[in-house]
């Protein structure tokens, strides 16, 4: 029993070690990347630079764990919210990785904006979904699967699944340049779509998001970009960006 106990505590302590050198390569920018512009948007370290909604400070469930924001669920008595980068960006080319817990849900909001009338950033922000596809029932929810990861949130679906199992990294794009939205999901684009169109109107009018704000339909030119607190579990790393 004894040598068991020590077997398993060297194996915790391992799994320790490794997920403290893990944490200390992810959050980095390379080289190239610093020569073409891009920017780190968490540091790994703290919510520095984060906000709430209509608020200065981060929403207490935002906690920093292993090199990575982590949505608390657990914490549902907490200072609860989405969280807000605190710059706004008009065109830019975004780059994080996302894992979500088991019947999970949460997002990524962009271009969103605080108004008087308006009290949480989807009344003003496109959204690509980040789930559990096989557990949460969003996933059946919507049209031809325009709830599940990667899709532009209750609109356009994915042209493909390609979400990797609950527990593992995923890595998501978004790009915004002359209007033209493009979503990739672990290195496939799975949605394109540009905004201010007859289609794009004609989209967002048979959806719910009149409903929410009767101009949803025109995205701001700037805005915020928001990770989404939907109860569940979830996290996110390696945030950065280009602007173009």
């Amino acid at each position: 029993m004894n040598q068991l106990n020590s077997i398993l505590t060297a194996g915790l302590l391992l799994s320790a070690t490794v997920t403290a050198a893990d944490a200390a390569e992810i959050n980095q920018l390379s080289e190239t990347e610093k020569a073409e512009g891009w920017r780190l948007l968490f540091d790994g370290e703290s919510t520095s630079g984060w906000k709430g909604y209509k608020r200065d400070d981060a929403p207490g469930t935002w906690e920093v764990i292993d090199g990575a924001l982590l949505m608390n669920g657990a914490e549902r008595d907490r200072d609860r919210g989405d969280l807000l980068f605190g710059q706004q960006f008009g065109d830019f080319h975004l780059k994080l990785e996302w894992k979500i817990s088991e019947g999970g849900n949460s997002g990524i909001f962009y271009r969103g904006i605080e108004a008087p009338e308006l009290n949480v950033i989807y009344q003003s922000a496109p959204e690509m979904q980040v789930l559990d596809n096989d557990r949460h029932p969003d996933a059946k929810m919507g049209v031809d699967g325009n709830r599940t990861a990667g899709s532009l949130y209750d609109l356009i679906p994915p042209r493909l699944q390609n979400t990797r199992p609950v527990g593992e990294w995923n890595s998501a794009e978004i790009r915004i340049e002359d209007g033209q939205v493009q979503h990739f999901q672990n290195g496939e684009k799975v949605v394109e779509f540009q905004l201010g169109t007859q289609d794009w109107r004609e989209l967002v009018a048979g959806s719910k998001f009149p409903g929410l704000n009767p101009t949803w339909v025109d995205v701001p030119t700037r805005g915020y970009i928001g990770l989404q607190d939907h109860n569940d579990n979830v996290w996110y790393r390696n945030i950065k960006l280009k602007e173009l």
